[in-house]
């Protein structure tokens, strides 16, 4: 029997909404997948990526890691990972960093064995190249056999590669496919394996509402999935639906109901009633004691009267709002995404767009003749930076789209703004980079 912990999306590094705690909230979860999988004894920790937030995570975010990583090895726990598209680098990874170490295993083409099942891994693929992927797994003769990797794939929502696709092409029978990128977590069964996504370990954006967790996978004669959850910051989502005549006073009222100690709040206004200023509602939850509050107003109001309804927090919002109504090209849209939006650090967003075209080229010519006008700003900055969950209205593109967690799309103050789109991690971000000027602290890629 081999029963491991599958986790994955941990994002350390993520300074959500700005405030340090968020970013230490990320590292606590990783944290506590680790000593629950020393507690319970399991055979391994597989990671389906995006370990990092960033591709450029700051001194304190690997030295952190690493001091996550050797209470796991100290307990002879062995943890096996894929590279996952935030953090990836063109040269070698972070993960080879603590590979060298001895803290861990990067999966690949060979298996790696622990008891009676054999782990592969495949890194986070981009679109442009998974038309011309070989899959060369070598043989094996342990009992059960898993691939662990990071995309979004099909049956699953905002799923763009076909997992029977990866199943029927591989020349290993796998029993189950392990699977990071998508927030969300969800088991089906394609072509007799479990395909199954373990979720993120915190929420990467306000849309992502369900508790956060990991899977315990069972290899013993059969494949057995389960779910646990973890006990993470609090947030509270509050959603108003306001009557004619109904304003600030009814807000703070709801507000006001909930327990808003170190809490994330999120509160959504729709329907009718007066014009609120959300930085006054925002306010009122830092004054009872909320870590952060995001106010999203989605009602129609005047234009005189939609203008008290913005707020420093949701800037970037309006700008997405006008992109989608330009009805650009998916290209356009993936290359507006990294200049503008997202989470690509400014000092990275010329050779990432480079690369993305490159990769359009290559796609076909006339791809760029049917991407359309770019509408992000000329110098290739933005304020804003978190994943779209991406848990409102696009899914998620390889390299330059919200995440594929629940939908929503980037503001100004790094945190995703609910839309309703759908959200994967599909892209590297920025906060970290940034940080690490700001905390006086160098990234240690110079090492790799």
């Amino acid at each position: 029997m081999t029963r491991v912990i599958h986790t994955g999306d941990t994002h350390i590094g993520y300074q959500q909404y700005h405030v340090p705690e968020r970013r230490q909230d990320f590292l606590a979860a990783f944290r506590t997948v680790v000593r629950d999988a020393i507690d319970d004894d399991v055979a391994a920790v597989v990671h389906a990526g995006d370990l990092f937030h960033d591709r450029r995570p700051t001194l304190s975010d690997i030295m952190g890691t690493l001091d996550v990583l050797e209470e796991l090895a100290a307990a002879d726990i062995p943890f096996l990972a894929v590279v996952g598209n935030h953090e990836a680098k063109r040269d070698a990874q972070w993960l080879d960093l603590y590979a060298s170490l001895g803290l861990a295993t990067r999966l690949g083409d060979s298996p790696t064995v622990v008891r009676n099942t054999a782990f592969y891994g495949l890194d986070f693929v981009p679109r442009s190249k998974r038309d011309a992927l070989d899959y060369e797994f070598t043989a094996h003769d342990a009992d059960h056999a898993a691939l662990v990797t990071h995309g979004l794939f099909q049956p699953f929502d905002h799923g763009d590669w076909d997992a029977e696709e990866v199943l029927t092409e591989s020349p290993v029978d796998f029993d189950a496919l392990l699977l990071g990128d998508n927030h969300k977590p969800g088991k089906q069964e394609v072509a007799d394996a479990w395909v199954t996504y373990c979720g993120s370990t915190e929420r990467a954006s306000a849309s992502e509402r369900e508790d956060r967790g990991y899977n315990i996978v069972t290899f013993d004669g059969e494949t057995r999935i389960t779910r646990r959850g973890l006990d993470t910051r609090e947030f509270v989502f509050v959603n108003l639906d306001l009557d004619s005549g109904e304003g600030i006073e009814r807000v703070r009222s709801r507000v006001g109901q909930h327990d808003l100690t170190d809490a994330v709040v999120i509160v959504t206004i729709d329907g009718d009633g007066d014009p609120i200023a959300p930085a006054s509602i925002e306010e009122y939850a830092i004054e009872r004691g909320a870590l952060v509050a995001r106010v999203t107003d989605h009602r129609e109001l005047a234009t005189d009267e939609r203008e008290t309804s913005i707020s420093f927090a949701d800037p970037d919002d309006a700008v997405a709002e006008r992109v989608r109504d330009l009805g650009l090209s998916g290209a356009a849209r993936d290359i507006d995404e990294t200049v503008r939006a997202s989470k690509v650090a400014d000092a990275n967003v010329t050779e990432t767009v480079e690369s993305r075209v490159r990769e359009l080229v290559e796609e076909s010519p006339e791809a760029l003749d049917a991407a359309g006008p770019v509408t992000a700003a000329e110098d290739g900055t933005a304020d804003g930076g978190s994943a779209a969950e991406t848990d409102g209205g696009a899914s998620a593109v390889e390299s330059g789209g919200p995440d594929a967690n629940d939908g929503e799309t980037a503001g100004a103050d790094g945190s995703a703004a609910d839309k309703g789109t759908s959200a994967t991690d599909s892209e590297p971000t920025s906060e970290a980079s940034t940080d690490a000027d700001d905390d006086g602290q160098s990234s240690m890629e110079e090492f790799l």
